[in-house]
């Protein structure tokens, strides 16, 4: 664990009140300042002339890094230090790698498989990270960052991989808890799990989401599925996405489908996962509309309104910005199901619409927007 300013202080002179108490010679006002600081590291440990040699020790060791980073081409393995996200965050997303047997007949075009993949979730794309060729005696030419078998064995790599999934689990869950707890050496190395061709899929994705979460910093799969990498890609932008930090979008009015003066109207809050969902409905419907996204910190419908980021006063000054009602013949905002008690209140602030509660979910919009239509 990291040492606080607070728990640095108390090894100092002044926590003490001794001798040479906030002495300014590490040209900082007190020693609570330089301790936290030095809990920043903003400054070092050098710069006091009175530290004593337990708080050097202690805090040598709380900066090490307990596990290492291997970097690929780029691409960074390891180098995390908690064991949840929540802790702090986690680093450097698990790795998806293909082995590919360049003496099988047909690794030509799983090559061209894997170089075409990708996909798009919360304005993020992604592809395969790295590409493991054997059986080549040339360097492989591909547009993805790709290593040779014999050069990835020579890599500062641990391989967890056992035939029981417990034991290959437990395994994984006990290196990253050593170097994590302990800052054991031993267990510092980045960890991979790698899997051979001829799996059962829906098992296969069972255990690699497992390993993705508890505790792989590498995935190697012997076989290429689409389905299978577009499953563990989503899963891993869950689990790496910094949960300190809200995933948001830019307030403003977006278009699906040529929109006109005459088309229907969605507001949503400025929460990316909720804007994603909803913009991928609106785009597959076909049919033109406007999504009014307004600014919430990043935050979800009823968590913005719960923290009054999402009023009546504070949409009508959003409508007012985008002059809404000056684009549109429209009267009508099909608002969040969640937010329906909001509805009389946003009537009364916002006199040029009326207001429609829409769906609590954003995969019932389709068959809303048919029911609108029969009416």
């Amino acid at each position: 664990m990291e040492l606080s300013g607070l728990q640095i202080f108390k090894y100092l002179p002044a926590a003490k009140k001794a001798e040479n108490s906030n002495c300014k010679k590490c040209n900082c006002p007190t020693c609570m300042a330089f301790a936290l600081k030095l809990a920043k590291n903003q400054i070092s440990i050098d710069a006091c002339p009175y530290a004593p040699d337990e708080l050097k020790e202690k805090l040598e060791y709380s900066q090490k890094q307990p596990q290492k980073t291997v970097e690929i081409d780029g691409l960074k393995i390891g180098g995390e230090n908690v064991l949840y996200r929540h802790e702090k965050t986690f680093i450097n997303p698990t790795a998806i790698a293909i082995m590919l047997d360049c003496s099988k007949p047909d690794w030509e075009n799983t090559l061209k498989r894997i170089e075409n993949f990708e996909i798009t979730r919360v304005n993020e794309t992604f592809k395969v990270d790295l590409i493991i060729y054997k059986n080549s005696t040339e360097n492989l030419k591909s547009n993805i960052r790709n290593i040779s078998e014999e050069e990835f064995q020579k890599l500062q790599l641990y391989n967890a991989t056992d035939k029981d999934f417990v034991l290959t689990s437990s395994k994984l869950i006990d290196i990253r808890t050593k170097a994590i707890q302990e800052k054991n050496e031993k267990y510092s190395n980045p960890t991979y799990v790698k899997f051979e061709s001829g799996q059962d899929l829906n098992l296969l994705c069972a255990q690699a989401s497992f390993y993705l979460c508890k505790y792989a910093n590498m995935l190697i799969f012997e076989d290429f599925d689409e389905t299978l990498i577009s499953t563990l890609l989503t899963l891993r932008q869950n689990i790496f996405t910094d949960p300190q930090k809200p995933l948001q979008v830019e307030a403003k009015i977006y278009e699906f489908n040529n929109p006109d003066e005459n088309s229907i109207i969605f507001m949503t809050t400025n929460f990316a996962l909720t804007f994603f969902a909803v913009a991928s409905e609106l785009e597959n419907l076909n049919v033109p509309s406007y999504l009014v996204v307004t600014p919430a910190e990043g935050m979800s419908v009823l968590t913005a309104w719960s923290a009054e980021k999402f009023t009546a006063k504070m949409v009508a000054k959003t409508l007012k910005k985008f002059n809404l009602a000056e684009k549109v013949k429209t009267r009508k905002i099909i608002i969040p199901g969640l937010l329906a008690h909001m509805k009389q209140e946003l009537e009364e602030e916002i006199k040029d619409f009326e207001i429609v509660v829409g769906t609590i979910e954003a995969y019932a919009i389709s068959d809303f927007v048919k029911s609108l239509d029969q009416n």
